[in-house]
Formats: C-alpha cells, sequence, structure tokens
C-alpha cells in the first residue's frame, strides 16, 4: 500500500466562522481602523497583508504627490474671490521634507506679492498642500464654497485667498502679517494615514504673531468623506471664526462648540 501523504495538497480553506469572528464583523462596521484581521499561524493572512501594503503605498504617494497649483487656483477663482499665489522658502519637495522650518517662512518675492494687498482684513484663508496635495485638490474648494458666503454675509472683510506652494501651518502667520489680516485660516493636506490618504486639516489663529505656538491655534481634522465632510466642515470653520472675533482669542482658551449646532440643524 503506497503512502501518499506527502503528495497531498495541503487544505487552505479557511476555518469556519465562529462566534469571535462575528464579534469582529460587528466592530469592523465601525471603524476604518484594522482589527481582528484573519491570521495563518503568526502572521498575517495574505489578503489583510496586501491591503495593508496597497494602503502603506498609497500613504506614502500623496506625501509625494505635487500639487496641481494651476487647477487648485482654477478651482478657487470660481468662489468670485482674489487669489494670489507664492511660495515658501522650501524649494523643492525633498526641501520640505528634510526642513520644515523652511515651509514656515515666506520666499523669495512672497512679501513683495503681498504687501500691494495689504488692508485692515478681517480673515485670510490659506491654502497649501502640506502633506498630502491630494486631500487640498479635492476638498479645499468645496470647504471655501460653505464658507465664504457665510462670512460675506456677516459683513467680513476677507482677503485675497493665498496658495503657498510647499507651506507648512505656521506659514499662514506670516501671510496674515503681510497683509494686516486679524484672523488666519490656514487649509492644508494632513499627514496620511493608512485609512486616509486625503485628509485635510484647518488651522484658525487669532492675530497671529512671531511667537505663535500650536496651543494658540484652532484644529479642525479628518475632513474627508469618511470623516468630517466639507459642509460640516466650513458650518466649524465659520462657527470658531466668529466665536475668534467676538472674543479675541483662539486656541486651548477657545473651545468648538459647533457639534450640538450640527446636531440642531439636522
Amino acid at each position: 500500500m503506497t503512502d501518499d501523504r506527502h503528495d497531498a495538497v495541503p487544505d487552505r480553506t479557511p476555518p469556519p466562522a465562529t462566534g469571535d469572528d462575528g464579534i469582529w464583523v460587528a466592530l469592523r462596521r465601525l471603524t476604518a481602523a484594522r482589527i481582528g484581521l484573519q491570521r495563518t499561524g503568526a502572521s498575517l493572512a495574505t489578503g489583510p497583508l496586501l491591503d495593508f501594503q496597497l494602503a502603506h503605498a498609497r500613504a506614502r504617494d500623496a506625501v509625494h504627490e505635487p500639487l496641481d497649483e494651476a487647477r487648485l487656483i482654477a478651482d478657487l477663482a470660481g468662489l468670485e474671490c482674489p487669489v494670489l499665489a507664492i511660495a515658501s522658502a522650501a524649494e523643492s519637495r525633498e526641501s520640505y521634507l528634510m526642513r520644515p522650518d523652511l515651509g514656515r517662512r515666506l520666499g523669495p518675492g512672497a512679501e513683495a506679492a503681498l504687501t500691494p494687498h495689504a488692508a485692515d482684513h478681517d480673515v485670510v484663508f490659506v491654502v497649501t498642500g502640506g502633506l498630502s496635495a491630494r486631500a487640498v485638490q479635492t476638498h479645499a474648494a468645496p470647504v471655501l464654497a460653505g464658507v465664504l458666503p457665510v462670512l460675506r454675509a456677516g459683513g467680513w472683510g476677507i482677503a485675497p485667498v493665498v496658495v503657498v506652494r510647499q507651506g507648512r501651518v505656521a506659514i499662514g502667520d506670516a501671510v496674515a502679517n503681510a497683509l494686516r489680516a486679524d484672523c488666519v485660516a490656514v487649509l492644508l493636506g494632513e499627514r496620511p494615514g493608512l485609512s486616509a490618504p486625503d485628509s485635510m486639516g484647518a488651522y484658525l489663529t487669532w492675530q497671529p504673531r512671531p511667537d505663535t505656538t500650536d496651543a494658540d491655534r484652532n484644529c479642525i481634522s479628518n475632513i474627508r468623506p469618511e470623516g468630517i465632510g466639507t459642509a460640516d466642515a466650513a458650518f466649524k470653520i465659520a462657527h470658531l471664526l466668529s466665536a475668534m472675533r467676538t472674543r479675541r482669542l483662539s486656541g486651548v482658551r477657545l473651545k468648538d462648540d459647533s457639534d450640538p449646532l450640527l446636531l440642531d440643524g439636522r
């Protein structure tokens, strides 16, 4: 009798679902986090592993993807507001990633381009790619389309929208000072995560100065379809800006109480 056990094809059929598997299925409906992943021995199964590698590749691509500045400016110009384009002191993507300080400073000629538009503005919106150009390319114009009409109706003096190449959050401080704006709202792409390569953040500051720190800013993070939608983000930005102007402060001393208002509106 021939023993053919060594020639047998191993059975790779997944084990039947158990009660624990059912718990994970229910939890996965509530979060995009990778929880309860299938394993083969001590390793991840092939499917979850490939999914992880794809998400990691998308996050890396988002960091290096260039901002289509001409298209963004065209999108913003459709909002019936002037648009200025300047650059930070980071001359390349490599220098931007390796030298964060350069992304916080105005580049050559930037202040000269802003000064003719200086006035007693109430707010200036600064748009920059940050670490995810895709996020800004997709979400900046819809958010501003929701914010600008509300502020105009409230009599706000709005400076030209400023698009900054290779900018970081603090570049908005320099822009606001050059334009003499009381408030600055910086829209930029956030650091991509493994489930969110297209997340945009909004950083709002009252009367920024050279010594302004992150504690002086209010942040609305995770602006994307699966996070805070553009309409809700626009509402939050307008609400916070109004609170800043009324109370003449921002940052940790100003709490975002817009969520109950959003819920009431629904």
